[in-house]
């Protein structure tokens, strides 16, 4: 059992819900807006903020998930721990890990990096972004009812 989640339990933070495909569809939009910004920010040499764009654009689709299957979770690293838990994405579960950790250092510290180390980690974000996006949108469009309850069973046993 995962303390950590079973805290968020406790706390109400992180529960089952009816699924719900319009909660799924408008946290997927989101998700799309926020891969759009990040790209723009990049584009106009405001790196920090793309790099926190390109985290919520993953952030996002991951609601969009979570709620697709009935989850509610109110805290990132629950949401994020979820993935490699009830989903088994060990690969997406470092993009979106390393972009929070990326998203949390250009958010609240100061750097001195040169601009240019911080244009590639925007860059590099931005790829990894469009891929998870990619590749959860694949998850999302595999799931049936069926799946849907073995998740939910599976998220009863962590």
């Amino acid at each position: 059992m995962n303390k950590f989640l079973n805290k968020l339990k406790k706390e109400e933070k992180l529960e089952l819900v009816e699924a719900s495909e319009d909660i799924c569809d408008s946290y997927s939009h989101k998700s799309a807006d926020c891969l759009k910004s990040a790209k723009l920010l990049l584009q106009n040499n405001l790196y920090e903020n793309s790099i926190g764009m390109s985290y919520y654009a993953m952030y996002n689709l991951l609601l969009a998930l979570l709620f697709r299957t009935g989850i509610k979770c109110e805290n990132h690293g629950g949401s994020i721990l979820l993935l490699k838990l009830l989903f088994c994405q060990n690969d997406l579960y470092k993009l979106i890990s390393d972009a929070k950790k990326e998203r949390i250092d250009k958010q609240y510290y100061v750097t001195t990096e040169k601009d240019e180390i911080t244009r590639e980690i925007a860059d590099e974000l931005l790829n990894n972004a469009e891929d998870f996006v990619l590749k959860i949108k694949v998850v999302i469009e595999n799931l049936n009812n069926d799946s849907i309850e073995e998740l939910k069973e599976k998220f009863e046993t962590i």
